[in-house]
Formats: C-alpha cells, structure tokens, sequence
C-alpha cells in the first residue's frame, strides 16, 4: 500500500489539497476533476512536486533506542505546506475585471490593457506551452561602438509556460532534435536545456469566460532581457547594471499577428572605472563618448511577439560550392549517418500563385520597407538596388518577387516590426559601416522572418574622418548582437574605394567633385551597397572570387560592363574599376547583378518538387566548376592562403591589378603634388590622399603577399577536373615577390616633395571632435615615416610568418615535380636584396628606410635567439645563414661614402645585433 494511504481524509481539509495530492498520481477517492489552467492546477503542481519528492525518498531505518531522531526529509507534510502555499497564492490575485479596471484593451495576438504606466498582457489557456516568434531590435543606441538604433539583435522561438503563480518567457532549444514520437525524442529532451528569458507573476485570476489570465509586461520586460550590462561592460569597461525603476515601456501595440513593446532601458554606473595614474601602465579603454553624463545612458530595445508560420516552410539543404547563411541542427533521429548535423540555407518562403505558369508572381511577394527617415532625394536609388533582384527571380519563373515600398509618415507599424523587412538610416557619432544587412530566421527551418538593412549615411558626405577605431567581432559578444551578417564591412571597405578613386578623378581633371558627374558617382555606389546587403538578407554570402572572372579587356569595354557588371557578384567587395591614363575606361562599379548571383538565386529559390529536390539541387550546384560561377567566402580570405579569394581587387590576374593600383597611387600623389588648391581650400586634402594611397598600396601588397606560399583551394566535389588543393605556380610567387619589392619595400616608392608634406596638415576641426571623443591623440604633426612602416610591418609579418613558410615547405609533396616549387631561401633572399639594397647602390639610407631594416633585422634576430614553437626547423636555419649573408654586406658596405652619419650608426648597431644573434646558442624546442 503507498505511504499516503495511511492517511485519512480528515488530514486533508480542504478538498482542493486531497485533488492536489491526487494529481501527482496517488490514488484518492472521491477527486474532482482540476481545469489544468485553473489556479487550482498551479497549487497541484507544487503539491504534486514535493510529494512525489517525498514518495522517491526511502523511509529511514528505525531509529536506535535513545538515538536522536533522523534528519527530516521531504514529508507529505511539505507537499501540503507547498500546495497550501500555492493554494493561498492563487486566492489572493484580483479578479480579472477589478485589475483592468478602467485599462483601455487593445485586441491582438496577445491582447493588451494599458492604463497609465501599466500594461497587461492577456494570455488565453491554450497559449500557454505554444511556441511564438520572438526577437530583440535595439531602436536606440549610443551612435559609436556598434550599438546603432535601428539594428537586430537575436530571436528565438519562445513558449509561455506557467509554473506555480508565475509564467516564464521560455526559449525554446531547436538546435538539437529527433522525429516526434521517437526514443530518441526523449534523449534529446533529457540531453539539452531551453533557457529562460524573463518571468512574470501572475497578475490575475482567470477571465470568467475565457479563463485567460493577466501577467504584468512591466514585471516581464523591465529586464536585461538582451543582456546590454555585459555587452556594455565588455565594450567600455565600465560596469554598468541595468536600472528597472528607471526604466519603461515606452510604446506598446497589438495586432493580429504580433504584440509589439518598445522598452527604454536604463543602465547606469554605480561608480566609474578611472583610467591609469600614469599613461601606458595599464590598457584603458575610454568611456562612452556620446552620452551628456558616462553614469547614465539609455538604450531601446524593441520586443516583438508574433505568430510563426502555420506550416513550417521545407528546409532546403545547404551546399558548400554555393554561399548561404545556413542555420544549423542536430538530427539524433538516424545513427547511420556520419554526423547528425544538417545545414540548411536561410531564404524567405517563395511560391507562385500559379504553379503550372512558366512566369508567375508569388503567394506573398518579399517585400522591403523604405523606412521614413530615409532623406527622399536617395530613395530612388535605394529602390532600384532592391528590386534589380527580380532580374534573377524572373529566370527562374517569378515575376515581382521583390517589391520596394515607402513606409508613409502617418503609418501604424514601425520598421522594426517582425515580417516589415526595411531599409533605414542609422545615423552614427562618426563613420563605421556603410551597410549591414541582418536577418531573422525560423531556427527550425532556416526561413527568413524579418530583415533590417542599415545604411550609415556618412558615406554619402564624403567624410574625411580618419578610421581609429576596430569594431569587435560581433560573434564573440553574445547578447546584444549575434548575427555573421554584422561582420559585413562592405560599405566600409566601399567608402575607402569611393574616395580613392574620386581623389585619381579630381586630379586628373574628369570629375568635379561638386558637379553632376560626382553626384551620380556617389549615387550608383550607393545602388552597388543596397544590391550588396539586399543579397545579404535574402541570405547570400560574400563572394570573395567573383572580382576574378572578366579580363581586363573586358573591363575596359563600358559596353560590356554595362550590361555584365564588372565582377561576377554584388556580394564581393569589388574595387573600383579605374582605368590608367590613356586607357578606355569602363563602368566603375557593379550596376546590376554577376551571373553568380542567378545561380545562387536558382539554388536558392527555384521551386523543385519534393521527390525531384535532391537530385535537382546537385545538379545545379555542380555548375561550381564554370568559371563565371567561381566562388569563395569570408573564411577563405580569413585563411589568407588563396590569392584568388580577396577583398579589393579586380579582373582575372590580380598580379597585374596590383601593378595597376600601385600606378594609379603614384600617379595620384604625383598628380596633387603639383595640383594648386582653391581658395580657401583645407590643406587637409593633402593629408587624405596620402593616406589614401597608403591604404591602397597596404591592402593590395596583402593581397599580392598571398600568392607566396599560397594555395588555391576550391570547393569543387568528386568528379570536377579541377583538384580542391593547388599551389600556386612558382612563376606568380616570384612575381609576387617582385611586385612587393619593387612597391611597397622599394626605397622610390614614397617620395614626396618637401614643400608638399609641409602642408599635410591636420583637419583641426576634425580632430578637435575627435579629441573631445577620446579618438584620437594630440598630435597634429603627420609622421609619413611611421605610417608607411605599419603598413610594411603587415606585409613584412605575414612573408616571414611561420606559416607561409610552413606551407611552401609542404608545397613540394603537392607537386609532380619539386624542383618546380618556389623555395623558402628564395623568398628570404629576395626580401634581404629589397629591403637592404643600398648595401649594394651606396645610396643613403633615409629614415623611412633605416625603419623598414630595423624591422627585417629584428624578425631575423628574433629567430636565432627566441624561435616560436611552431617556426619550421628549416626556416630557423635558413634564417641563420641569411643573417651570415647579411652580416657580410654589412661590413662591406659600411665604408662606402654616400651613407650619413646616422646611416653608418644605424649599420654599426645592425652589424653588432648580428653579431650576438649569431653568437647565442642554437634553441632547439622541445629539448
């Protein structure tokens, strides 16, 4: 007989406790049946918790004679206190009707009831336990540091689950999964947790009709719900805490589809974090620059509660040869398979209303939203950036798959509502980005739910701020932001593009800067952005092999670019297609789509039956070999192994493009050091192209810097011709080297006249700003010296790293013939004939000069006395002997008449680090 009936009924007066009893599984006569939504069911959850505690503890031992008494475990006892406790809770809650007295309601999703500060949400009894849609937007921010009005933030699928006298906003875990009505399903039910977001009390007793019941939207959104302390510590510092007496609901509505509350959150310093007594003792990170007061600061999160899809949409499974934004499960459903990992891609639902039609519009078009902020002279622009998409849509039957619509200045429904995809301006303190395009997915499907673009608007003023600071990856800071699309810097990347190329136009005289013709320049980038991030959020990747497709010829040709684009992809981060002095110039940007994207479109959208999907699929994706369809992503150009996946350069050589760009500086600086300014012009200009064609000639040397030791690694399956894993021809390795050594190491290739670097001024307005934000230092000197060797210290470190030198050392077993393969001596060789050349010419070695020896000499000594783990034995060396052979030069140049005073000093000091270099004894690791 169980333990509980030896009890009598009279030790339960009050029938609703026996009914509790009898719901954790005891049989009781005489029960009525308890409403599982009623208050009675949350006193009999509590009491069905701690007796069935109490039923699983064994009964102790008797005890001893004269023993102390055992300790007490959970008794009956504690599941009636529980059950009463629960009990007594849910007869002291209000009636229904008395708390929203004179609350106006507002019908929707969820319906509210407002009054004053307060609001209500009314959840009926089968909501409860049923998943929604919910994410997090930031609809007002700092205008620094990322944290930007108008961003997503994260979403999940969430359920309402009631527990005692309180409900919790749960999200749900869809990440790991298995077939209904499976074992497995339990498996991975006791293997993974959900996560609980928020939780409210109970506000009311059920609605009479309707048994529903109130929980107070104050109590369950006043939270850090979006985590903003630590994203706010982590990026400043500081410490801050989430305020809830200050904080508010600042907005709410309520619809069919969606219950909408905008929060204003406060965070605030209960003290703050002082820097270093002395400069330099510890890192230091400065406060917030944008706020009246650092202790207090206000930020807006926008909540959205919407309904999923009735059906959810059929996943359509990611391929590796064709970039999407993939969402990622664990299916534990079937053990045959190597991984139970399944990939599938994100993209918006699409069907034609007519299936049976060749060209048919859709079910529901995807439909992007100009947000009202957005300036009206730019709108034209941004809508011919949307909808150039339907080009692709129309190859594979739908027509006016994508619709650009203005969202009216009287509208009812903000931007940052789910299913209101938008476009909109996020104006920041100074230029970050240019564009980001992030989206909202089903986590069970890969389905796009909602998508904000953000466009900064600085780009278009041409801003001459200088860049000082690095946005953190934002896959590393969970909370406020966790989208891969956030580390989109095309428009950022863009923006240096843009300048460059109108700083070669104005000194050449084909563009004035104020004119018409630099206008529209302006405006057809900007079209190049929105085809950019529209991609984005219709879930493409980047396509970091699309700039290599068209010859230069076909560059040249306006017609054909034109019609063609200039690259294979929008999603690339194209460079600016400038011709040479006395060439034909073609298009300069992208105009319309790259035949990649047709095909990503096709695999992404084109509707297949189900029974023909899979086949259908790797038909078109084996399409990967063609070479207009070439493709590779962000983590290709991360590994800096392939020289074909980069950021930044055009047409089918690279080599030649960096020959052209190198051109085009020098031509640019030559060109604006004879160039007289207007009147009244800031001698500003001067600094900028300066640092514009430091930045140009940095970039495409790390570019070039790739082909030594590179690889060209492909996606290509079995059955393709081409080898997934190449080295690069030993011929465009050398060449490469060439290229560096006669750029960016050359001791010619920063010359300029005195005259003019004396007015390379600062732009004290500028700089006076960002002084006053904590950016920038009081210098207002310009060191040209310091900035060309950070950018040959990049170059420098990534030619000499241990891993370039690792993989030209295993590029001979990918060869049919070694002897063809670059040799690791050939690349030291080379940088030490570069680098010291006028150990050979007698020329003087003038500070920039001396800095980039100082910094070769350092990574060679650096070798001898303190090699890294993971530097190759061979490399140490070789290094060895190039520092003998350097030695030598040294003391056979020292002597030679053209060298300066500081030039023979700088090779003494050269000569004697050498010397003790040589002198240590040989580090072997691991010894």
């Amino acid at each position: 007989m169980h333990e509980l009936s030896k009890f009598s009924a009279h030790a339960f007066p009050r029938r609703r406790l026996a009914c509790a009893i009898a719901a954790a599984g005891l049989v009781l006569g005489g029960c009525a049946t308890i409403d599982p939504k009623a208050p009675e069911a949350a006193a009999a959850q509590a009491a069905a918790t701690a007796a069935t505690q109490a039923s699983a503890t064994p009964a102790p031992a008797p005890a001893a004679p004269g023993a102390a008494p055992p300790a007490s475990a959970p008794t009956v006892a504690a599941a009636v206190a529980a059950a009463q406790a629960a009990a007594a809770a849910a007869q002291s809650q209000k009636p229904f009707a008395e708390v929203i007295k004179d609350a106006k309601e507002h019908p929707g999703l969820f319906p509210l009831w407002t009054k004053e500060d307060k609001v209500w949400i009314e959840i009926k009894p089968d909501q409860l336990d049923t998943p929604y849609f919910f994410s997090v937007n930031l609809s007002r921010g700092l205008g620094e540091k990322f944290i930007f009005g108008g961003l997503m933030g994260r979403s999940h699928i969430v359920e309402f689950h009631r527990v005692g006298n309180n409900v919790q906003l749960l999200a749900k875990n869809e990440e790991f999964f298995a077939s209904a009505g499976k074992p497995q399903e339990r498996a991975v039910a006791a293997a993974f947790t959900d996560s609980l977001l928020g939780s409210a009390a109970v506000a009311s007793q059920p609605h009479p009709e309707r048994k529903s019941i109130l929980i107070d939207a104050n109590a369950l959104l006043l939270a850090d719900i979006p985590g903003g302390n630590g994203f706010l510590e982590r990026t400043y510092r500081q410490s801050y805490s989430f305020d809830a007496r200050n904080s508010s609901i600042q907005t709410s509505r309520a619809t069919p589809d969606l219950d909408a509350f905008e929060v204003s959150a406060h965070y605030a310093l209960a003290r703050v974090s002082q820097p270093p007594v002395s400069p330099g003792m510890s890192p230091y990170t400065q406060p917030p620059a944008t706020v009246p007061d650092i202790r207090s600061l206000f930020l807006g999160f926008y909540y959205n509660f919407a309904k999923l899809p009735d059906v959810p949409m059929h996943p359509r499974m990611a391929d590796d040869r064709i970039g999407y934004f993939m969402t990622t499960r664990y299916d534990f459903a079937d053990d045959t398979k190597l991984t139970p990992r399944v990939n599938y891609i994100n993209r918006w639902r699409l069907e034609k209303k007519d299936p049976t039609a060749e060209l048919s519009e859709p079910k529901q078009p995807i439909v992007f939203w100009l947000d009202r902020n957005i300036p009206e002279k730019y709108r034209p622009t941004i809508i011919a950036g949307v909808l150039e998409w339907n080009k692709a849509f129309e190859k594979i039957g739908f027509k006016n798959a994508i619709e650009a619509r203005v969202q009216p200045d009287d509208a009812d429904f903000d931007t940052l509502d789910v299913r209101h995809a938008s476009i909109r301006w996020m104006t920041t303190a100074r230029p970050m980005f240019g564009g980001i395009g992030p989206s909202q997915v089903d986590p069970r499907t890969g389905e796009i739910l909602d998508a904000d673009i953000g466009i900064d608007p600085a780009r278009l003023r041409n801003s001459r701020y200088r860049r000082v600071e690095q946005v953190a990856d934002p896959s590393t800071v969970p909370g406020l932001l966790s989208h891969p699309e956030f580390l989109c810097q095309r428009a950022d990347f863009a923006e240096q593009e843009l300048d460059f190329a109108l700083d070669v136009l104005e000194a050449r005289g084909a563009i004035d800067p104020d004119g018409p013709e630099a206008e529209q320049f302006v405006l057809d980038d900007l079209k190049d952005v929105v085809m950019h991030e529209v991609g984005h959020t219709l879930g493409l990747r980047h396509n970091f092999r699309a700039s290599t497709v068209y010859t230069q010829k076909q560059l040249d040709d306006p017609v054909f670019t034109a019609a063609n684009g200039i690259a294979g992809s929008v999603m690339e981060y194209n460079a600016i297609n400038l011709a040479l002095k006395g060439e034909r110039q073609g298009t300069y940007g992208m105009k319309t789509l790259g035949p990649y994207d047709y095909w990503a479109i096709e695999y992404g959208y084109r509707e297949i039956p189900a029974d023909k999907e899979s086949p259908e699929l790797k038909r078109i994706a084996a399409r990967s070999k063609e070479p207009l369809l070439a493709y590779a992503t962000d983590e290709d150009n991360s590994f800096a192994i392939d020289p074909e996946a980069n950021q930044g350069d055009l047409g089918n050589d690279p080599l030649d493009f960096a020959r052209r760009r190198f051109t085009l500086v020098q031509e640019m600086w030559d060109r604006w050091q004879s160039k007289q300014l207007k009147p009244d012009e800031n001698y500003v200009v001067y600094r900028r192209v300066v640092e514009r064609g430091l930045v140009a000639m940095t970039g495409t040397s790390t570019n070039v810097a790739k082909y030594i030791g590179g690889v060209t690694t492909l996606r290509d399956h079995v059955g393709s011709p081409r080898a997934p894993l190449t080295p690069v021809d030993a011929a465009k390795q050398r060449e490469a080297l060439r290229i560096i050594a006669n750029g960016l190491f050359s001791a010619d290739s920063f010359r300029f006249k005195p005259e003019f670097m004396r007015r390379v001024q600062v732009d004290w307005m500028d700089r006076n700003d960002l002084y006053d934000l904590g950016l920038s230092t009081p210098d207002v000197d310009y060191s040209l010296n310091t900035q060309v060797l950070t950018a040959q210290r990049r170059v420098l470190a990534q030619l000499m790293s241990d891993t370039v030198a690792q993989r030209i050392l295993d590029s001979e077993a990918k060869l049919d013939d070694p002897r063809k393969s670059l040799r690791l001596n050939d690349v030291y060789e080379t940088l030490k004939v570069s680098i010291w050349s006028e150990l050979k010419t007698g020329r003087d070695i003038t500070p920039l000069r001396r800095n980039l020896q100082r910094e070769h000499l350092s990574r060679v000594a650096t070798a001898l006395l303190r090699p890294s783990s993971t530097m190759p034995a061979d490399a140490r060396a070789l290094l060895r002997e190039e520092a003998k052979s350097l030695r030598h030069d040294i003391a056979a140049a020292q002597n030679k008449p053209g060298f300066s005073k500081e030039a023979k000093a700088h090779l003494a000091e050269a000569a004697t680090q050498l010397d003790e270099a040589l002198k240590a004894p040989i580090v072997r690791q691991g010894i």
